[in-house]
């Protein structure tokens, strides 16, 4: 490579001194753009709605469920054509499973945001509080039950489940207190939900149970009916005396007093971080295409 090639090719590098230089020539633009993305980051901190999260630590409960079914774990393979026919469920991880499915289903949260009467609350730029009416005519933007359960599923409600088997339910909001009260509450309407669908099964395991017992008059397979359902009623039993079900709380929601979203300094701060990156992409493109 001769001598005019290998210049050519270091003119058209551009140094950190080359760069240094450009924004210095342009220090009052880049200045101008570092105040701009730092004032837009405060201004945002300043008119968004501070966000805060409550959040509550769950166990579940059902885990045990083969000790709590007694003789029905014993016998479940050996009877278990019988168990399934009664519709008894036998497996304690599927219950955790279904337990933590409830938390966060489309029925229980349409049928608090609906018992609540939430919609007004979730979407109270849309409502009207005088009138109680919403402030538009247009169906396709008047708040709906399907449209309120996804945009609480998506942003207020959050489930995690650590690796020592802990549930972590948290609802982020702009009112704490509300925030923890839907927290608290969720937990409850799933106990007593699954609490409920636990003790109508039960009964109808039992009838069904004393139905069988009362057809057969071998000695074995009346000893397997009777052992099912003297698990069954020990289910029921269980279940009516137990508030928390499904979902032991560890530690229950309370209103947190400092706000989960990012205040107007730390914006500042990042619209700042911003604002210098994109003065050095400027001084950049101005050394290479104005060069």
């Amino acid at each position: 490579m001769d001598q005019t090639s290998q210049r050519q090719i270091y003119d058209d590098e551009i140094t950190l001194r080359d760069l240094a230089r450009e924004m210095w020539a342009s220090r009052l633009m880049l200045a101008c753009v570092i105040v701009v993305f730092a004032a837009g980051g405060i201004a945002i901190g300043l008119l968004a709605d501070r966000q805060y999260r409550a959040s509550t630590v769950l166990s579940p409960a059902l885990e045990d469920a083969s000790g709590r079914l007694g003789a029905l774990g014993a016998l479940a393979s050996q009877y278990s054509g019988l168990a399934s026919l009664a519709g008894i469920a036998v497996s304690g991880g599927s219950r955790k499973d279904e337990a933590i499915a409830v938390l966060q289903s489309e029925l229980l949260t349409e049928r608090y945001i609906w018992d609540n009467d939430l919609l007004p609350v979730l979407y109270a730029d849309l409502w009207d509080p005088v009138s109680r009416k919403w402030r538009t005519n247009d169906p396709q933007k008047i708040p709906t039950l399907w449209k309120a359960n996804r945009y609480f599923d998506k942003s207020i409600r959050g489930v995690l489940e650590d690796k020592k088997g802990l549930v972590v339910l948290s609802i982020t909001w702009k009112d704490p207190k509300l925030a923890a009260r839907w927290a608290n509450d969720l937990v409850r309407i799933t106990n007593s939900y699954l609490r409920d669908k636990a003790i109508q099964e039960a009964e109808r395991n039992i009838i069904y149970l004393n139905e069988q017992a009362s057809k057969t008059n071998v000695i074995e397979a009346q000893k397997a009916i009777y052992s099912l359902l003297q698990a069954e009623i020990n289910k029921e039993m269980v279940a009516r005396g137990r508030e928390e079900y499904a979902l032991k709380v560890i530690d229950p929601a309370f209103a947190p007093e400092k706000p989960w979203s990012a205040g107007p300094m730390l914006l500042g701060a990042l619209g700042l971080g911003v604002g210098f990156m994109a003065a050095i992409l400027i001084a950049f493109g101005r050394r290479v295409f104005l060069a």
